[in-house]
């Protein structure tokens, strides 16, 4: 009987077992074990710490696996325990250098023989469930932005990325640490999502990405209700707290949501105890005050922006020009640090409609301006403590936040599993959020230190293509495993050099570190 149209047929493979899919997915549990993550969780979340059944790493690194593989639900742990080929893999791992005694340790843990590879759903569900604090909840005031307090696993799971921060930093150290602070948001039909500014049920999560290294050193998940603006200072602080040893000067960039004066402040009177002054590049609210500090700005002092285009400078249609606008917060006394604004002015194509209702000028998604000589504008602001580099210079190094940490977001929702959420609890979804961020970072890793640098700006969904989903074999031999590739497999190399450079991390960092 047809199987279908074209001329090819289904059948079951004759030998059993063995099969695998994802080939590729045994260097990332390599890397992990050179990295400590095991350990780190260990030591860091202990909500099974003293329980029988799974432990709190092995619910963790098959959520982390199912995150690398490109599962987006728990549910989807049944098709990574029907993978029996890796499946034999992460078993043999689980045993590497465990000596007899937490053999027997683990293997009390369970009444029964254990049969499964990686936890079922279920069990992963009432895990997840213990990161959710129901008393944080009752604080909840209906329509004031609250972010609850993380409890002892979520805040484990923060340390166990500090101490992953640390591993890459020790292998690939940078002295500099711009963290672009950023939040997006995660829709979500749960009723107990709320609604966000884009009048959605979601989430909205605020980053602190690393544009150095292209790792996330901190990321807090909120509701929809709370504005990116809200208590940056801290999150900020709590990202400091996570940088590793070897960074010695910090700078920060962030949209309009950072335009808040506690933060600006703390960040140009050195008040990070570690990093003293932290300069920045944050856009400004376009106020009427700023409105008229922009009229003043004479003509002939606007120069124009360019823009990078094939290797070169091109024209962007762009201008910008010094502003003297000081806010009330920012007076000046004798010990205040001073501050520059900038402005950036696009010229509108056809001046802004008028409303048929009111008359008055139709809302646009932007501010404008007109002004006398040149007529309407699209108007733009940015501050900054740097007294010393060009304007343009600024402007180019502040756009720089756009391009990376919006496309981590867009790696984190859309490669991993953090944009679909799993459940109705907040403490749930954050610990799902963070598991995310945990797998983000860990290709990051794996990218910067084994695969190459001609791999350091590819996003997962490639890397999954091409080193992760291999098909292969897994056969024992001699106590040991054996992982059969086709021989003409194009990345059949590339793994093999990427395990010889995670061995190489397992004797210690680089006997020198570069600049």
């Amino acid at each position: 009987m047809r199987q279908g149209v074209l001329a090819f047929q289904y059948q079951q493979e004759r030998v059993s077992g063995g099969m695998t899919a994802l080939a590729g997915l045994p260097a990332y549990l390599e890397l992990m074990e050179v990295a400590g993550v095991r350990e780190s969780i260990a030591r860091n979340v202990r909500l099974r710490a003293d329980s029988q059944g799974w432990t709190d790493g092995e619910v963790l690194i098959a959520l982390l696996l199912l995150n690398l593989a490109g599962g987006e639900a728990v549910d989807d742990l049944r098709l990574l325990e029907a993978d029996e080929g890796f499946c034999r893999v992460l078993r043999e791992s689980r045993w590497h250098g465990r000596s007899g005694g937490e053999r027997r340790r683990n293997q009390r843990r369970w009444r029964k023989h254990k049969q499964r590879s990686v936890p079922s759903p279920s069990a992963v569900f009432r895990y997840l469930a213990g990161f959710h604090d129901e008393r944080e909840e009752l604080k909840r005031v209906a329509g004031s932005a609250f972010v609850p307090r993380p409890g002892e696993g979520l805040r484990g799971l923060a340390r166990v990325n500090a101490e992953l921060l640390a591993f890459v930093q020790r292998h690939a150290p940078s002295r500099i640490a711009t963290l672009d602070m950023d939040a997006t948001l995660v829709e979500s039909d749960k009723q107990q999502a709320l609604y966000s500014y884009q009048k959605t049920r979601a989430y909205q999560p605020l980053s602190s990405y690393w544009f150095e290294q292209d790792l996330l050193v901190a990321s807090e998940f909120r509701d929809g209700n709370v504005p990116a603006g809200f208590e940056q200072v801290r999150v900020l602080t709590e990202a400091l707290a996570h940088l590793p040893p070897g960074v010695e000067r910090v700078r920060l960039r962030s949209d309009t949501a950072g335009y808040q004066r506690e933060l600006l402040k703390y960040c140009a009177e050195g008040r990070s105890e570690r990093f003293k002054v932290i300069e920045f590049a944050v856009g400004v609210d376009v106020t009427a005050a700023f409105k008229r500090a922009v009229r003043e700005v004479p003509e002939g002092q606007w120069q124009p922006l360019t823009r990078q285009a094939g290797g070169q400078e091109a024209a962007s249609g762009q201008q910008w020009a010094e502003v003297g606008f000081i806010p009330n917060w920012a007076a000046h006394s004798q010990n205040a640090p001073e501050y520059r604004f900038l402005a950036i002015r696009e010229p509108l194509r056809q001046p802004p409609l008028l409303s048929a209702d009111t008359g008055q000028q139709a809302p646009l998604p932007f501010p404008t301006l007109e002004l006398p000589e040149s007529g309407w504008h699209k108007l733009f602001g940015l501050i900054t403590n740097n007294l010393e580099a060009a304007g343009d210079e600024l402007i180019h190094w502040s756009r720089q936040r756009c391009g990376n940490s919006e496309q981590a977001h867009a790696v984190l929702k859309d490669d991993l599993a953090g944009g679909q959420l799993p459940s109705a609890h907040f403490g749930v979804n954050a610990a799902w959020w963070q598991v995310a961020l945990l797998a983000f970072n860990l290709n990051t890793a794996m990218k910067r230190l084994a695969l190459g640098e001609r791999w350091h700006s590819k996003r997962l969904k490639a890397i999954r293509f091409t080193v992760i989903n291999l098909p292969g074999r897994v056969i024992p031999h001699a106590r040991s495993l054996i992982i059969r590739l086709s021989a003409e497999h194009p990345c059949r190399q590339l793994l093999l050099t990427a395990r010889h450079r995670i061995l190489a991390l397992a004797h210690g960092p680089p006997a020198t570190a570069p600049a």
